[in-house]
């Protein structure tokens, strides 16, 4: 571990807006997928949430590359058990989606805490997804075509509360929880050994200043 590699690692973790994400709606396409995981490691969010009966989701994640290493997914089987749970969290949701009630995306305050519902490819944010949600917005369409593609506007809207955010100073200090900023400097400084510590169901083993592993009480890892 250098300390130009630690250094990256703290910063980017010191970046992390636990309270913006994405909840994509059966968004399925891999190359969506991998477009919109790497868009949220841009702008700085560590958790996106999918909707996907059939868990297509968790064989495409391979897919997005280096951000899935960076970005956790976190599947649901239906859309309401997914919205109660980010609703839960003091998240309020705000679809991608043309409907009277729509406002322009620039309207909207994204230093709330906030998750960006997204729909798929074919039919958009479904019937059910568009109900759950707090606040419907679009982006203005001037040309022949009615929409863009997903990862597009997952990209324009999350940049657009990044502006916000930047604006607003909450990339200025660490946002993350102690123990959740611990568990991820480990896992991407280490994601081998965290893997076997993992599936051993053994703890992390704690890190010095440097980045360097520490062994933990009555724990060995070798």
């Amino acid at each position: 571990m250098t300390p130009e590699r630690l250094q990256k690692l703290h910063d980017t973790l010191n970046r992390r807006q636990p309270d913006l994400t994405v909840l994509m709606d059966d968004v399925h396409k891999s190359h969506n997928l991998s477009a919109v995981m790497r868009t949220a490691d841009a702008v700085g969010i560590q958790d996106i949430h999918a909707v996907s009966p059939d868990r297509s989701v968790q064989r495409y994640r391979i897919m997005s590359g280096g951000s899935r290493k960076w970005v956790a997914t976190h599947i649901h089987p239906d859309i309401p058990t997914a919205a109660d749970k980010l609703k839960a969290s003091g998240h309020r949701i705000v679809a991608a989606h043309f409907s009277p009630r729509a406002r322009d995306f620039r309207e909207v305050d994204y230093t709330r805490p906030t998750a960006l519902l997204l729909g798929n490819e074919l039919s958009g944010v479904s019937e059910q997804g568009s109900a759950l949600a707090d606040e419907h917005v679009i982006i203005p369409m001037l040309g022949m075509v009615a929409s863009l593609n997903v990862s597009v506007a997952a990209a324009l809207i999350l940049y657009e509360a990044q502006r916000q955010r930047l604006a607003a100073g909450l990339y200025e200090h660490c946002r993350l929880p102690p123990e959740r900023y611990r568990q991820l400097l480990f896992e991407w400084a280490y994601p081998r050994i965290a893997r076997y510590c993992r599936d051993k169901r053994l703890p992390y083993p704690p890190l010095d200043e440097h980045g360097l592993m520490q062994e933990a009480p009555g724990t060995r890892v070798d």
